[in-house]
């Protein structure tokens, strides 16, 4: 393989699945040495494949280049270390009064960070700058993987997708699980404060005494919209929204919400393509016909009663019709997705059928951006292929709109060799070290690692 100045390749032999796996990021780039043009070869820490891991050493690699995930490994631990071990402890006995289907030993390592702090491990040794040749080997953090789930990884079906998709899921949980455990935390405290001030206030009362002022209190009160500053959450998590719109009356409902660690691409079946085609295929609209709208369901049943009322003689149909229909009309103009209460509908058979449209955004852009480009070809009653077209995919990435515009930079990427049942994994990273991890200016002229 040719030498490259800004990628280090990783290469590990065995069986796997098809994919591949690009990984974007919003971020600075900087060279470890003074020459980046430097033809000499560079030291870097490799991962011993004893087992056909390939598609663990691979993602591996993948992750030790992605600085936001480093700083975001730092803040995360030393936050944990600073608020103590007693802190995110869990007993069994509170956990069973709060009936949660939760094992004690299970929301323990979510709150713990077992799998946090053996990625920053392992990321901490492939980020070392050795003068000759190294490998270290990925099993402390397999073995802390299958302790966090109580099982073991598989080496039948090797898929780096899905093994990336495991870890991030697991650290974006990890990070929840802290969260909840911190604010649990400040909740208790806070009540145990009022508490004291209670019985301050009741020693007041009963020796008629002027209550003490408590200054720290008043303090904390006044300082509190400058104290209370929002976590950075985890770098990979972002949110999805899927928004429908009714093109006969135009009505918008809310839009359903989705959180996403990585976003999974099919690569349409051609020679080649682009990765904004591939993108295409989950952001651009979507027309479906028959769709029942809630608005058009509403007016529907006003016209329906409408018609009931014209025909009514009674005074005491007439009152019920007027009443569902100033009901209905109240509906639509304050939120059409919820019907009125006591009101009979017409049957949701007759309701008309509309044509909507269809529209997938990006609400919250990550920090970090994983795209999975699926190759895999299924067919009924015959072997799954590999779609083997060709996606040229750029090195900046924008996405979003004009005014919340997003550019990724790519920084890592991996790629599959071979068939849809054989092959291997190939991780390209570059080398991008932000500070306090990169060193830019070396003690001399002779490249020495400094």
């Amino acid at each position: 393989m040719p030498e490259k100045p800004l990628t280090v390749a990783t290469y590990a032999a065995g069986a796997s699945l098809a994919a591949i796996t690009l990984v974007y990021v919003f971020g600075p780039t900087f060279f470890l040495d003074d020459e980046a043009s430097s033809a000499r070869k560079k030291g870097i820490v490799g991962l011993s494949n004893t087992a056909n891991d390939c598609f663990i050493n691979s993602i591996l690699q993948a992750l030790a280049g992605l600085p936001d995930l480093r700083i975001y490994l730092i803040r995360e631990l030393h936050r944990r270390k600073l608020d103590g071990p007693e802190l995110y402890h869990v007993d069994p006995e509170k956990l069973a009064l709060e009936r949660r289907a939760t094992k004690p030993w299970k929301l323990e390592g979510l709150q713990k960070g077992l799998v946090t702090h053996a990625l920053k491990e392992v990321l901490d040794s492939l980020n070392e700058r050795p003068i000759y040749k190294k490998t270290i080997s990925p099993q402390p953090f397999i073995r802390a993987l299958e302790h966090a789930f109580g099982t073991r990884i598989s080496r039948q079906q090797q898929d780096a997708q899905e093994f990336l998709q495991i870890v991030t899921e697991r650290l974006c949980d990890e990070y929840h699980a802290g969260t909840k455990a911190r604010r649990k935390a400040q909740t208790t405290d806070l009540s145990n404060d009022n508490d004291t001030a209670s019985e301050r206030l009741e020693i007041a009362d009963q020796f008629d005494i002027a209550p003490p002022k408590d200054d720290a209190a008043a303090e904390q009160d006044t300082d509190n919209d400058d104290s209370s500053t929002a976590e950075e959450g985890f770098p990979f998590e972002g949110k999805i929204e899927s928004q429908i719109e009714c093109l006969t009356c135009g009505f918008k409902p809310k839009p359903s919400s989705s959180a996403f660690v990585t976003l999974t691409l099919s690569v349409p079946q051609t020679s080649s393509t682009s990765l904004n085609k591939c993108l295409d295929g989950v952001f651009k609209v979507e027309h479906i016909d028959d769709f029942k709208c809630e608005y058009c369901r509403l007016d529907h049943a006003i016209q329906s009663k409408t018609k009931e009322l014209a025909r009514a003689s009674a005074p005491e149909i007439q009152r019920a019709l007027q009443s569902d229909i100033d009901k209905l009309k109240e509906a639509l103009e304050s939120d059409p997705e919820k019907p009125p209460e006591g009101v009979e509908l017409p049957d949701s058979s007759l309701a008309p059928k509309r044509r909507i449209a269809r529209h997938m955004y990006i609400s919250s852009f990550p920090k970090v951006l994983a795209l999975h480009l699926s190759r895999s070809v299924f067919a009924i009653g015959t072997v799954s292929t590999k779609n083997l077209a060709k996606v040229n995919f750029p090195e900046s990435l924008p996405l979003g709109g004009i005014l919340n515009r997003k550019n990724y930079r790519l920084l890592g990427m991996v790629s599959h060799k071979g068939t849809h049942n054989s092959g291997h994994y190939e991780s390209f990273r570059r080398q991008v070290q932000p500070i306090p991890f990169s060193t830019p200016h070396s003690f001399g002229t002779e490249g020495v690692y400094s």
